[in-house]
This record gives structure tokens, C-alpha cells and sequence, in this order.
């Protein structure tokens, strides 16, 4: 009996947009093409980018313009966290650490 080799599911993205009232919304989602143009105008643009199957799955489960559901809430501060850090930029009165 042969065995047939399973490819790995194809590339998955998910485009959040947050302007810092209520909960981040989905802009954009896609799986396989979509999902590479996705990730390649985020990259032209210099949006950084986090890799995370598991939590683009469950995001890629909401409609367009959806907030994140709070169950979601703390997995995507640590992303909008990264974000903001990567790019230096930082929330209004917040101040990084001197350390």
C-alpha cells in the first residue's frame, strides 16, 4: 500500500485595523494567492508581519469588518504589542523603560 504525501495547507493571512477605539476589526483575510497579496502589500507598505497559524485560523473564522472577539483580546494586544514596538512607535503617554 502507498502512501500519499499530504502538502501542507496553503498560507493563510489575516489584516487587522485598530485606531485605538473599541476592539481591532478584520480588513482583509485570505487563503493561498489572496493570502500572498495579503502579506506582499503589507510588506510593500512596511507592516510588520506576525507568523501565527493557530490565531490567523481562528481570525480568518470572522467576516469582514468583525471586531475581535474578546476571547481573542490578549493574543492580538501581543500582536498589536509587537507592532507598535517593531516600529517604534508606542501608545499615547506610554513610556518605554529606560533599561
Amino acid at each position: 500500500m502507498s502512501r500519499k504525501r499530504q502538502d501542507k495547507p496553503g498560507r493563510s493571512a489575516v489584516a487587522l485595523h485598530y485606531d485605538g477605539e473599541g476592539a481591532p476589526r478584520v480588513s482583509a483575510k485570505g487563503l493561498g494567492a489572496v493570502a500572498d497579496e495579503i502579506i506582499r502589500v503589507a510588506e510593500e507598505h512596511g507592516v510588520p508581519l506576525e507568523e501565527d497559524a493557530e490565531l490567523a485560523a481562528l481570525l480568518g473564522q470572522l467576516d469582514l469588518g468583525d471586531e475581535v472577539p474578546e476571547e481573542l483580546w490578549l493574543a492580538v494586544a501581543e500582536v498589536l504589542a509587537f507592532a507598535f514596538i517593531v516600529t517604534g512607535r508606542f501608545p499615547p503617554g506610554w513610556e518605554p523603560d529606560e533599561d
